[in-house]
């Protein structure tokens, strides 16, 4: 920690305002952190360092550290004014204990203290603290060091001066309660990196470190990373695209205060198909967009068409420009900091705030304006991209509407292939796409014909990363998914929305070999759901069926086993004191070599089989991974596989 940066007198204990109490936080604790699995485990670490980042945001700090400890607690140290600890007068405690007991209070709530703050709900520390078994406040501040300790939400002791500290900041410590988080209370490191990483670009300056002392590297040294960006979201660009090919040599980059709005925004293209735009307001992702979103590509097709047209570009082409035409082949990250955002809903996903738009609006206008007048060629690069897009819109708007034609809605029937199932009910119903003729008659024998559906899919599925957009409308076996699920792209508003209102099944269960080339074609079709049909996984409508990898027989006795730990596991109990040579091992290399009834049992049966949900946690890292693993750079493709398969044999 280090020194104070500034008066620390304009936060004092009375800053701190009540809104309410804390206490159905235990009780129905997925109304505070959205749910108690992974997700739900992982936000409480957010809450914590959100608190930190509003105090580096005003000026008051510029180094974080995020520690997992060992026995899975976490600590968030950072060099801030310190959370005050005097007597609020109001409330006639002291603000540590407001901090971290009463739901809503907090320093962010007064806007002399924080012009902006990313978590608004308020619940911060106090809500990680009713969720904890234990957790634990170490304050530097005032040239003193200050505990507080709580245990489920109770006080241990009150508020008290334990030495004296010549730094300021704040430490706060907790393990989260298992009663509570049933599902794990591991954390995930990467997860948390991803986060902390995106953090480091929204915030350029600040230093954020992540330390896990579960795990050592080679050289017997912590697990550690380091986040620190001075280009900010030029740099977030950059690393988004960082396995794709650019247009043109650096993004567009503007920071600055519009009608009393900061806006920092960066974008470039690049030679592929897909729009991809990351929005966030005081530092949370917008994943549904909003009026930010709204303004940054009005203004782009505003100053884009007026150059276009002024300069003679389009005088030639023969289709019609759109602003869908603008937008094909970019990458643009948008931040913005808003003193009272409006979110539609619960879930902060959708900026409301209509003055935002025409802030972005004019701020994209004047720079893109004078980039375009400055750098003649990469304009000219811009505007035949543009031009390319608008042809193959035109193409595959005629392909999108061929499949809308072969849908269910259409009523011209479902693909010849599809083993449908005798329910209705799309609640009920969930549809296996299997890889292959073979493993599907196989699917199709095992089934419950009741509410499972098979679809077979004829070997690896084309590569959306790569192909132009009427490519994949014209591909026979992505028709057919289109076809079989019952969903249509296109509505009046938006050309390319995926419409699901006849959606058929509310499973869709991808189920592969458990080979390379099975693990290829799940990745093939899972690229395909996350660029054109996002809204199933969003929905939690997307899962990666789990099938074994060895069956472990001796006599008539037998174990399944998913990985090499469980079938080592398996040998031994089944040899008991006999030799290993008693027990016989069969790999299975493909779904096709099960029989029915052992593929149901293991893998398509519910009471038994183990589904992965896909989710997605971090919009912006899943679009780097999958630009990443299906794009044409070899290398980093090969370096994550090497990271992160446990078991890899990746030829030369």
């Amino acid at each position: 920690m280090s020194e104070e940066k500034k008066n620390p007198t304009t936060y004092s204990a009375d800053n701190i305002q009540v809104l309410e109490g804390l206490e159905a936080v235990r009780k129905r604790p997925s109304m505070y952190i959205g749910d108690t699995g992974p997700k739900g485990l992982h936000h409480l670490v957010y809450e914590v360092v959100d608190n930190s980042i509003d105090e580096a945001v005003a000026g008051y700090c510029n180094d974080i550290h995020v520690t997992i400890h060992k026995d899975n607690s976490i600590s968030v140290r950072d060099n801030g004014r310190g959370i005050p600890t005097g007597i609020n007068k109001k409330e006639n405690k002291s603000a540590l204990e407001l901090v971290m007991t009463v739901l809503h209070a907090g320093g962010k709530f007064d806007k002399d203290t924080y012009k902006v703050s990313g978590g608004l709900h308020g619940v911060g520390v106090s809500c990680v603290n009713a969720l904890s078994i234990h957790l634990k406040a170490e304050v530097h501040r005032e040239g003193k060091v200050f505990k507080k300790k709580k245990k489920k939400g109770k006080p241990m002791y009150d508020v008290k001066e334990v030495g004296t500290s010549d730094v300021t900041g704040t430490i706060v410590t907790f393990s989260p309660d298992p009663e509570i988080f049933t599902q794990t209370t591991v954390y995930n490191y990467d997860t948390l990196a991803n986060r902390l990483r995106e953090l480091a670009f929204l915030n350029k300056g600040i230093t954020l470190t992540l330390l896990d002392e579960r795990e050592t590297n080679e050289d017997g040294t912590e697990k550690t990373n380091v986040f620190l960006s001075e280009g900010g979201l030029q740099e977030f660009v950059k690393f988004l695209d960082g396995n794709r090919t650019s247009l043109i040599p650096d993004p567009i980059y503007l920071e600055g205060i519009k009608q009393g709005i900061p806006v920092e925004l960066a974008f470039q293209y690049n030679d592929t198909y897909s729009e991809n735009v990351h929005s966030y307001v005081n530092n949370i992702n917008t994943i549904e967009g909003g009026t930010h979103v709204a303004g940054f590509r009005r203004g782009l097709t505003r100053i884009l068409k007026k150059y276009a047209d002024e300069s003679g570009l389009l005088k030639n082409s023969k289709v019609e420009v759109t602003g869908d035409d603008f937008r094909e082949g970019l990458t643009a990250v948008i931040s913005v900091k808003v003193a009272e955002p409006q979110f539609e809903g619960q879930t902060k996903t959708k900026l409301g705030n209509t003055e935002v738009m025409g802030a972005v609006d004019v701020a994209v206008g004047e720079i893109l304006g004078v980039y375009l007048e400055e750098n003649p060629r990469e304009a000219k690069v811009i505007v035949q991209k543009v031009i390319i897009a608008a042809q193959a819109r035109a193409a595959a708007r005629k392909a999108r509407e061929l499949v809308q034609r072969k849908t269910v809605m259409s009523g011209s029937g479902l693909p010849g292939k599809l083993a449908d199932c005798s329910s209705n009910d799309p609640a009920l119903c969930e549809i296996f796409f299997v890889e292959g003729d073979s493993a599907g008659g196989t699917a199709k024998q095992g089934r419950d014909r009741n509410y499972q559906a098979i679809m077979p899919l004829r070997g690896k599925i084309l590569n959306v990363e790569k192909a132009m957009e009427h490519k994949i409308y014209e591909s026979e076996e992505i028709k057919n998914m289109f076809t079989a699920l019952g969903v249509s792209v296109g509505t009046e508003d938006d050309p390319k929305a995926l419409n699901t209102a006849k959606l058929r099944y509310h499973k869709v269960i991808i189920m592969t070999d458990a080979d390379v080339d099975g693990s290829h074609i799940a990745t093939l079709i899972l690229t395909f759901y996350f660029r054109y049909m996002r809204q199933l996984i969003e929905k939690g409508y997307i899962y990666i069926a789990t099938p074994p990898l060895y069956l472990v027989k001796k006599g008539k006795e037998s174990e399944y086993a998913w990985t090499e730990e469980q079938r080592i596991a398996a040998i031994q109990r089944l040899k008991g004191t006999g030799k290993e040579d008693s027990v016989h091992v069969q790999r299975y290399k493909g779904l096709g070599e099960m029989n029915a009834e052992q593929l149901w049992e293991t893998t398509m049966n519910p009471e038994k089989r183990t589904l992965r949900q896909v989710t997605i946690e971090n919009a912006a890292e899943s679009d780097r991974v999958f630009s990443m693993l299906m794009g044409d750079e070899v290398a980093p493709r090969r370096e994550f596989i090497e990271r992160n398969a446990k078991y890899a044999k990746i030829d030369t």
